[in-house]
């Protein structure tokens, strides 16, 4: 049942840095746009970047230079891996904690250092509430703390369990399929061949959406950042 996520078990991409080369992918496509004044495949690219730029620009992200460019390079990463990843005898990426977790963490871990360094009082007042009452001071920072801690792990977590979950599922169904050809009737094989192709499709659904989901927190963790250019107006 868990065979899909052992990579040994693959003949195709199987090889790490072919995976991780498709990181490149995205960045190649987004800067041809600057040498390239027209081509049909910046028609498609430009849907992505302003659908992203467009939830960006709700949150304190848009005032970070770049980082409307990193967290669309990941949206398209991201479709890209687990799209490969559907095809059969392709290593799936990011149904693993391993990479899921090695793309949130230092997104995060940006967003904190990065708000610590421009602004420190404005982002240590994000441990406490405000008008909370003073009673619940302690508990509140202490709730706070644990919140923006853990992120990282539910952000990765959530990736990784939503791509591998489908997996397992498809690979199920694949499992009946190929024992079914000699036992089950010509009707049931059709009910399964069915099934099979509709939660296929729901699965690109899903790679879709978890790409998505995982832009979208990463943009939505950046409300906490301090406003650089409102610091950069007041104190220089």
């Amino acid at each position: 049942m868990f065979s899909s996520f052992d990579e040994q078990n693959f003949t195709i991409m199987k090889i790490f840095p072919m995976i991780w080369m498709l990181s490149v992918i995205p960045m190649v496509l987004l800067n041809i746009q600057f040498w390239l004044s027209f081509y049909r495949l910046n028609l498609i690219l430009i849907q992505f970047k302003s659908f992203i730029s467009n939830q960006i620009s709700r949150t304190m992200g848009k005032n970070i230079l770049g980082f409307s460019n990193v967290i669309v390079s990941v949206f398209i990463m991201l479709i890209f891996i687990n799209f490969i990843g559907m095809f059969p005898y392709v290593f799936s990426l990011s149904s693993h904690l391993s990479f899921s977790f090695c793309l949130g963490l230092p997104l995060w871990f940006s967003l904190i250092l990065s708000g610590a360094l421009i602004n420190y009082y404005s982002f240590i007042s994000h441990f406490l509430p405000s008008g909370a009452p003073s009673i619940l001071n302690p508990f509140l920072v202490l709730v706070e703390t644990v919140s923006i801690f853990v992120r990282p792990l539910t952000l990765s977590i959530r990736l990784a369990a939503n791509m591998s979950a489908g997996h397992i599922i498809l690979g199920l169904i694949g499992a009946y399929l190929s024992v079914g050809i000699f036992y089950y009737s010509f009707i049931i094989m059709a009910l399964l061949i069915l099934i099979q192709v509709f939660y296929f499709l729901f699965e690109v659904g899903v790679s879709l959406i978890q790409a998505y989901i995982f832009s979208l927190l990463i943009s939505l963790y950046s409300d906490d950042h301090p406003n650089y250019l409102i610091y950069k107006q007041i104190f220089l």
